[in-house]
C-alpha cells in the first residue's frame, strides 16, 4: 500500500469496516464474501492422513522417506505434500544428529574431562 492511500485510509477502519458488514448483512454477496474471508479464511493446508514409521534416528529418516515416497507411488500422497513432508522429515533428522552429538560430546567430557 502506497503512503498516500494509507494517510486516506487512516482512522476509517472502523467505518470502513461497519460500512462491508451492513452491506453483508443487506445481501451484497461481494461484501458477504470479503467479510466471510475474514472470518474463515480459505485453508491454504489440510491435514493428510498415511502410514509413515516412527523417527527416532537418522536411520529412521530413511524408512519414513521410503514411506513417503511409496506414498506418492500409491497416489496417497501428491508429489507437493511428499515435498513438504521430507522437508519436515529433514528437519526432523538434523535435530536428532545434533541431540546425538551433543550427547556423545558431553559423554567424551565426562570420560576424558
Amino acid at each position: 500500500m502506497t503512503l498516500s492511500v494509507e494517510a486516506l485510509l487512516e482512522g476509517e477502519h472502523e467505518a470502513l469496516t461497519r460500512v462491508a458488514v451492513e452491506k453483508a448483512l443487506s445481501g451484497d454477496i461481494g461484501a458477504l464474501g470479503l467479510c466471510l474471508d475474514r472470518i474463515a479464511p480459505p485453508r491454504k493446508d489440510a491435514p493428510i492422513r498415511f502410514n509413515l514409521s516412527a523417527v527416532r534416528s537418522a536411520a529412521d529418516a530413511v524408512k519414513a522417506s521410503t514411506d513417503v515416497i511409496a506414498a506418492v507411488a500409491d497416489g496417497v500422497l501428491t508429489p507437493a505434500e511428499a515435498a513438504r513432508i521430507m522437508a519436515l522429515l529433514t528437519q526432523h533428522r538434523l535435530l536428532i544428529e545434533t541431540a546425538d552429538l551433543e550427547e556423545r560430546v558431553s559423554d567424551l567430557e565426562l570420560r576424558f574431562g
